[in-house]
């Protein structure tokens, strides 16, 4: 589709935007972009915003074609990045498999599931654009970034020679960062480098006799993700460790802190360990069944802090799109970069996308005798927490998105907010229908969960890939339509590598893959217990309460900082709070990232080629991720086909060489030559 040629900018390029081949190249990215990103969420709990990696690959592409454009690179990069946003929903989903209600991923269940909650997220999000994205100022870090790459890159009748060689230049970054990367992960599975340690030590009586411990893991997607989640960010998830490992295991561990608790009824989980448990059996239950609980009140606080915070702006995006409609239906005719899709066409998608949630949650009740007799009363209720908590949590995420960019932005708390609020609906529900507080409840708010977590997922990068195209004059109706594209590519591909991954590696707390070494699922994993918590009755709210006062501390700690620093200093609560969760050995790799970014940045700050340089950074940290991600979903087919859990072992088990001193070398080596080449190479754009 093509605007007419008054409507094309003054470089008298021809308008060409949303076209067939942009969409099924922005497809093809999404497919890749979101396996990464399954991947990388499941092992560590993180995800990555794919925009920029995608925007290079895009250039690089469409290049081949005389006619590509600007807003035909952008067209690509929103399908591709809303595609890789839509795996978040792995927060989520495998708690059906962990507490036991689902054996693997149904596919046209988990991609209606996923369909349906993210085509909300683009239409909740749509109101909010004027208020978040044009308005309010924010600074869209990742979004500012993604335009400026593509007006650098892209063709037009202004690009320079300089402009060719790096839009080159960054995607021989990327593919060197990914196989390097890819080369490295298939060395630790080979069991020539070790991958992770940990040390676990008592202290000694007069620091009270507790328990600590702290990880280290050698990964080079973790590398590529401290990098780019920053320094500030990085040093909060450092303070979240330390408070978790440093502070409350120690304390909780304690023999004097036992006894106290026991003579004073308060339940300890350390209680119901055997005597004489070594130091990583106590610390690491400790922080898996007390600590983490903590870190979820501090993210629930900061989610809150947020949502108090956006009361204006949502306000102010409704009552904008409600006045740019009756403009448009009274014949005004908006200037083509305010033409979002039409408020009633963004209202018949929705209505549409409920009636579909209706039908899933109905479909649910109905097959499990303990919900049938109360299915009307679990539907209704469902769909109004949706449209609700739906629209909430698209606000929140896109002003955070905004504030932090889309790989900070809290979906880990509004998982954490939600399936609280949903698992409290439900004992209401118990309460008024008598049913008994069984697995399907605990399911059913999950797949509730799981519907509003694909709206807060998608509107929280919904509003990135809008900034940059206000930036780069894109159409913003036509960037909408593409992002619905994206997000049915990205759930068509979510239930294919879960089944694979499950069937290769399994997810803590559930039924263990052949590999028998399952994936983490943090987010899923505290996601799933608290829901078993909450309906069960056995939830530690004094734990999620003594997190929320901790949250409030940080709250409070954050505006001093950023008052007396005039916004040089910041302290996440948000960040604080995933540090907590996060097992010790992916924080500590994530700090070691954000600081090696932050030193490369300051390296290069005061030479010629800085942005280049910042640019190229950028892309070789999202190399790092996808590289080391792809590979091991492939080792997951492997493992899969072969029925070996171990097909590129090199060296036998418990192997007498010392993988971990190799290992560290090698890793350290590797990551400096790497920062250092792509210094090289920015320096001869």
């Amino acid at each position: 589709m093509t605007d007419t040629p008054s409507s094309a900018p003054a470089t008298g390029i021809k308008r060409i935007e949303l076209t067939l081949r942009a969409l099924v190249l922005g497809c093809l990215l999404a497919v890749v972009f979101t396996a990464a990103n399954t991947y990388l969420g499941l092992k560590v709990g993180l995800t990555f915003a794919s925009a920029i990696p995608a925007a290079v690959i895009s250039m690089a592409i469409l290049r081949m074609f005389k006619t590509s454009t600007i807003w035909e690179n952008m067209t690509v990069q929103t399908v591709a990045s809303v595609g890789g946003a839509m795996s978040s929903i792995i927060f989520v989903l495998p708690g059906l498999v962990m507490v036991g209600w689902w054996l693997e991923f149904p596919f046209w269940e988990s991609v209606l599931i996923c369909v349906f909650g993210g085509v909300l997220g683009v239409t909740f999000s749509i109101p909010l654009r004027r208020a978040l994205v044009v308005e309010a100022g924010l600074p869209y870090p990742e979004g500012v970034a993604a335009a400026e790459v593509l007006t650098v890159g892209s063709r037009g009748a202004e690009q320079t020679e300089s402009a060719v060689r790096e839009n080159a230049a960054g995607l021989w970054v990327v593919v060197t960062g990914a196989l390097v990367s890819a080369g490295y992960a298939l060395l630790v599975a080979g069991r020539v480098f070790a991958g992770e340690t940990a040390r676990f030590l008592k202290l000694p009586a007069a620091l009270g006799g507790g328990a600590t411990g702290i990880g280290f893991g050698m990964q080079f997607a973790l590398l590529g993700a401290g990098h780019l989640i920053g320094l500030s960010v990085g040093l909060a998830q450092l303070f979240g460790l330390i408070l978790a490992w440093c502070v409350a295991v120690p304390i909780l561990t304690s023999p004097d802190t036992i006894a106290w608790l026991t003579a004073n009824g308060i339940p300890s989980i350390a209680t119901t360990l055997p005597p004489g448990a070594g130091a990583e059996e106590l610390a690491m239950t400790v922080w898996s069944r007390e600590v983490r609980f903590m870190g979820a009140g501090v993210i629930g606080v900061a989610a809150i802090w947020t949502l108090i915070k956006l009361a204006g702006p949502l306000i102010g995006g409704l009552t904008s799109a409600l006045a740019a409609n009756r403009r448009r239906q009274g014949g005004e005719v908006l200037d083509r970069t305010e033409q979002d899709i039409p408020i009633n066409i963004v209202a018949g998608l929705s209505v549409a996308c409920l009636i579909g949630i209706g039908f899933i949650l109905a479909f649910f009740a109905q097959s499990n005798p303990t919900l049938a007799g109360s299915t009307w009363l679990l539907v209704g209720g469902g769909l109004i927490y949706v449209i609700l908590i739906g629209f909430a949590v698209a606000a929140i995420c896109g002003y955070m998105a905004g504030l932090i960019g889309s790989s900070n932005s809290p979906v880990s708390g509004v998982g954490i907010l939600a399936i609280v609020i949903a698992s409290l609906l439900m004992l209401g529900v118990l309460a008024i229908a008598g049913l008994p507080a069984d697995p399907s409840v605990v399911a059913f708010a999950l797949i509730v969960t799981a519907i509003v977590f694909a709206v807060a997922v998608i509107a929280n990068d919904n509003l990135q890939d809008l900034k940059t195209g206000q930036l780069v004059g894109a159409t913003p109706w036509r960037q909408q339509a593409a992002l619905i594209v994206g997000v049915i590519a990205g759930a068509i591909v979510i239930p294919l590598i879960l089944n694979l991954l499950n069937a290769a590696f399994g997810f803590e707390g559930g039924p263990r893959g052949i590999a028998d070494e399952p994936l983490a699922a943090p987010q899923a994993t505290l996601i799933s217990a608290l829901a078993r918590g909450v309906i069960g009755g056995d939830l530690r709210w004094d734990l999620i309460g003594l997190g929320a006062v901790i949250g409030t501390v940080i709250i409070v700690l954050d505006i001093i900082l950023n008052s007396a620093t005039k916004g040089r200093m910041k302290l996440p609560p948000l960040a604080v709070g995933i540090g907590f969760y996060l097992p010790a050995a992916v924080t500590t790799m994530l700090v070691i990232g954000a600081v090696c970014g932050w030193i490369y940045d300051r390296a290069i700050k005061t030479t010629r080629f800085a942005d280049v340089g910042r640019r190229m950074g950028v892309l070789l940290a999202s190399g790092l991720i996808v590289g080391e991600s792809l590979f091991l979903v492939m080792t997951a087919g492997v493992i899969v086909g072969t029925g070996n859990d171990a097909p590129f072992a090199m060296l036998p088990e418990g192997s007498a060489w010392p993988p971990m001193i190799a290992g560290l070398v090698v890793f350290a080596g590797l990551a400096f030559a790497l920062y250092a080449w792509v210094r090289r190479q920015s320096a001869k754009v």
